[in-house]
């Protein structure tokens, strides 16, 4: 009874907390003219897709700039940050721990302090308003995160293997890629689901770096898609749903590693 009483409880917070998704699905398969007020909770009695044609039309542009963005900006970070966490984790050095704790310093320093500085830095080296400009910035401000998850994960790979490779002659890199690369694939698909789902729901770089509508990502433009005197809610609620589906689909097939990979070096790390 205890456990039926529990479980009743939670299936009503799940329908609450999902009431939002309802609202979403249902008004953007409606046309326009079931769309109100009164009828907000009314599921569609028309079911039509013209608001994903009209929100796929207007955004397919910025779709493609955020793959541009983010698929560059997730894998190059990836890798440095399993280089960085190798070198913390299996190399000692003079002040490793100084810089590595510089380096984690970064996570904390919030975006809106760097804005100004930031773009003067791009216009300088001619990158502002770029979609490369962009990769950059997500790339150094991802660089903390993943270095830290790299770092925890590969404290738990037993040294002996890192220190037979080198007996045998290996270098840094044929170590790096022979040993520590194969086992690191729990460790990639953290990274990449967080760093994927970031760098796809950022706004404030998107919208500052990137003045251009034509090289901004689709956070911005599903911003701009409101109109100015009436707002056409169905191509709204679609093309937030367009917006969502990449990270949703990126969590549907990784998502059942997230955890088991995050939890990775959490003892030893």
């Amino acid at each position: 009874m205890k456990k039926a009483a529990i479980y009743t409880i939670l299936i009503v917070f799940a329908m609450f907390y999902l009431l939002p998704m309802y609202v979403l699905l249902a008004t953007s398969f409606k046309p326009l003219s079931e769309i109100g007020i009164s009828t907000m909770w009314n599921p569609p009695k028309h079911f039509s897709l013209e608001g994903f044609k009209k929100a796929f039309e207007k955004l397919s542009g910025n779709l493609k700039n955020s793959f541009y963005l983010t698929i560059p900006a997730t894998i190059i970070s990836s890798l440095l940050g399993s280089i960085n966490g190798y070198i913390f984790s299996k190399i000692r050095f003079k002040g490793d721990n100084i810089i590595f704790s510089l380096i984690l310093f970064g996570m904390f320093i919030p975006y809106q302090s760097v804005l100004f500085p930031l773009i003067r830095f791009l216009q300088s080296i001619h990158l502002y308003g770029t979609i490369p400009g962009l990769i950059l910035v997500h790339v150094i401000y991802g660089i903390p995160i993943t270095t830290l998850i790299f770092r925890n994960y590969y404290m738990e790979v037993p040294d002996e293997l890192v220190e037979a490779g080198k007996i045998d002659g290996a270098s840094f890199f044929k170590v790096y890629s022979k040993i520590l690369l194969p086992l690191s694939i729990p460790a990639f698909v953290v990274v990449i689901i967080w760093q994927f789902t970031n760098i796809w729901n950022e706004f404030l770089f998107a919208v500052t770096v990137t003045s251009n509508p034509e090289k901004q990502p689709i956070t911005v433009a599903l911003v701009n898609l409101a109109g100015s005197q009436v707002i056409e809610w169905n191509i709204q609620m679609a093309g937030a749903l367009i917006t969502a589906l990449p990270t949703l689909i990126v969590y549907i097939f990784l998502g059942r590693y997230f955890v088991r990979g995050l939890l990775a070096g959490s003892v030893k790390g």
